[in-house]
């Protein structure tokens, strides 16, 4: 294994100075730093985890806290910000905060105190009181993603900004008789998601003058299958059938299509669907959709972390974008 002494005699330069510029933390000349890396490369040295901690104070490690490892959207976001921090030189540590609240404890109280991880992003969890006071107390920046937390830096989801805005599409082509794919109880976990996406159908609804109480709603669990299921019981129950469909997933807006095709409605021309999310899928099925860029959710809190890792003040709440991708699933209702 090649030390830093070899790296060092073959610069020309002392330990404390291929230490400096391969670390990039203190002012090294250019001319020294580039013997250093040209050494250092040549040599294949690789820079010590163990050592450069206990030198800088630093892991070069972020942990990461999720609801759920499965879910495309979940590990679209980790993808962004895995990428992100990789780019800087950070390694991640994954946390997956499972319903088991014994699990879940033990992030908390034994994990996260063991002091391997620089900073905390924690991706669309409603953290609990004690669970904030738990990270704040460990003493290193947490930047969260989802709904406001005022103690915490947080990058915001306006879910019901985005259902308003889907459900809005479907208003401005004409339908009235729009039914919405959610989720039930069980599934409504953190910052509320499906709850304030049902929240914001039925306030563009109410805007259009439509009556909420005649709208027909079906549970699901934000996976193809259960959109699909959903959908082949508003499709195939009794009464006046809806003319368009809000899922509040992509994925769920997925097994709709899938199961109008199967009852024999066509979409557009008999039914219109739209979801949530900007699924990588979506364009294949030629699905109009709110898109909420996860990837770039990601390496925005990815982007964040490192700037206050580097000193800057934490970020101030700040918006996340949304955007109406039109295709071919919407379109006006039938005569």
């Amino acid at each position: 294994m090649v030390s830093i002494d070899e790296v060092a005699r073959l610069a020309g330069v002392s330990t404390a100075t291929v230490s400096r510029a391969l670390s990039g933390r203190a002012r090294v000349s250019d001319s020294a730093k580039q013997r250093v890396h040209a050494a250092a490369a040549s040599l294949g040295y690789v820079v010590s985890a163990s050592a450069s901690s206990l030198a800088s104070g630093r892991n070069r490690n972020v942990g990461l806290l999720v609801p759920f490892l499965e879910r495309w959207f979940f590990s679209t976001v980790l993808s962004g910000t895995a990428a992100e921090l990789m780019r800087q030189g950070y390694d991640t540590t994954l946390y997956s905060l499972a319903e088991d609240r014994d699990l879940r404890r033990n992030v908390f109280d034994t994990l996260l105190r063991r002091r391997r991880v620089d900073g905390v992003i924690a991706v669309s969890l409603e953290l609990e009181d004690d669970e904030i006071e738990g990270l704040l107390a460990l003493g290193i920046p947490v930047i969260a993603i989802g709904g406001p937390n005022p103690k915490l830096s947080t990058l915001t989801v306006d879910d019901v900004g985005v259902a308003r805005l889907a459900t809005q599409h479907l208003l401005a082509l004409g339908h009235r008789r729009i039914a919405h794919i959610g989720a039930s109880a069980e599934f409504d976990l953190d910052f509320h998601i499906p709850t304030q996406r049902r929240l914001g159908f039925e306030q563009a609804l109410a805007d259009a003058g439509v009556d909420v109480r005649t709208t027909r709603f079906e549970p699901a669990d934000f996976t193809i299958e259960g959109g699909f299921r959903a959908a082949k019981r508003l499709l195939g129950g009794a009464g006046a059938r809806p003319t368009a469909i809000f899922a509040a997933s992509d994925e769920m807006a997925i097994g709709a299509l899938l199961a109008a095709r199967e009852l024999g409605h066509r979409v557009p021309d008999d039914l219109s669907v739209i979801g949530v999310d900007g699924h990588e899928l979506s364009e294949f099925f030629q699905l109009t959709t709110v898109d909420q860029f996860p990837l770039l959710q990601g390496a925005r809190a990815a982007s964040a972390m490192l700037a206050v890792l580097s000193g800057a003040e934490p970020p101030e709440p700040t918006p996340l974008p949304f955007e109406l991708v039109v295709r071919a699933t919407t379109a006006r209702p039938p005569e």
